[in-house]
């Protein structure tokens, strides 16, 4: 069976909110598609208006550019099949979160034109080199970051990956869900 489009989802997202107006919708969620969507298309740009769009729970293999979504701040891609961060060039000056977890991204490649860029949700994903870590100094912004399940982490508790991750990314004040307060008392259970 061949998978849903991006524009039958926003059509079936419509018929189940009574009929609204996708494009001027503020939060679009088009997850969990059965038959799932597989390929992201240029119908997204209709949402004009969205700032929260959730494609999480499909088969999605690659990001597009969304050049119309110039509003939009929270973009969740999470339980895809997304290898490569791409086509966030046209979003990049409004994203404020991405949520991209169980994906196959090996890279932090992709994430420099998100400057608002406050919230990265990357768990669960392939990084294995802690030098990728270093790319995300170029989002000043950054202060929310979640990578726990990433081969990174192998063999480490997630106290033992702290001090490696705010090596590279010094500036982040929640790592894995937790508070980061600045005191590491040593003592604590690993």
């Amino acid at each position: 069976m061949p998978g849903t489009n991006c524009q039958k989802a926003i059509q079936t997202w419509s018929e189940k909110n009574e009929g609204a107006n996708a494009a001027e919708a503020k939060v679009v969620k088009l997850m969990c598609l059965s038959p799932p969507i597989e390929k992201l298309d240029s119908s997204l740009n209709q949402l004009e208006a969205v700032e929260h769009l959730s494609l999480s729970t499909n088969c999605i293999d690659k990001m597009i550019p969304l050049p119309a979504l110039k509003n939009l701040t929270i973009l969740s891609l999470g339980r895809n099949q997304i290898k490569k961060i791409t086509g966030l060039e046209e979003v990049g000056p409004t994203l404020k979160e991405l949520w991209i977890s169980y994906n196959g991204i090996s890279s932090c490649d992709g994430l420099t034109p998100c400057i608002k860029l406050t919230t990265l949700f990357m768990s669960n994903n392939q990084i294995k080199d802690w030098g990728e870590l270093a790319k995300l100094q170029a989002n000043p912004e950054l202060v929310n970051l979640l990578l726990v399940g990433n081969p990174i982490y192998d063999g480490l508790s997630k106290k033992q990956a702290r001090p490696k991750v705010l090596e590279h990314v010094p500036k982040i004040g929640t790592l894995d869900g937790e508070l980061l307060t600045g005191e590491d008392d040593g003592d604590e259970e690993e």
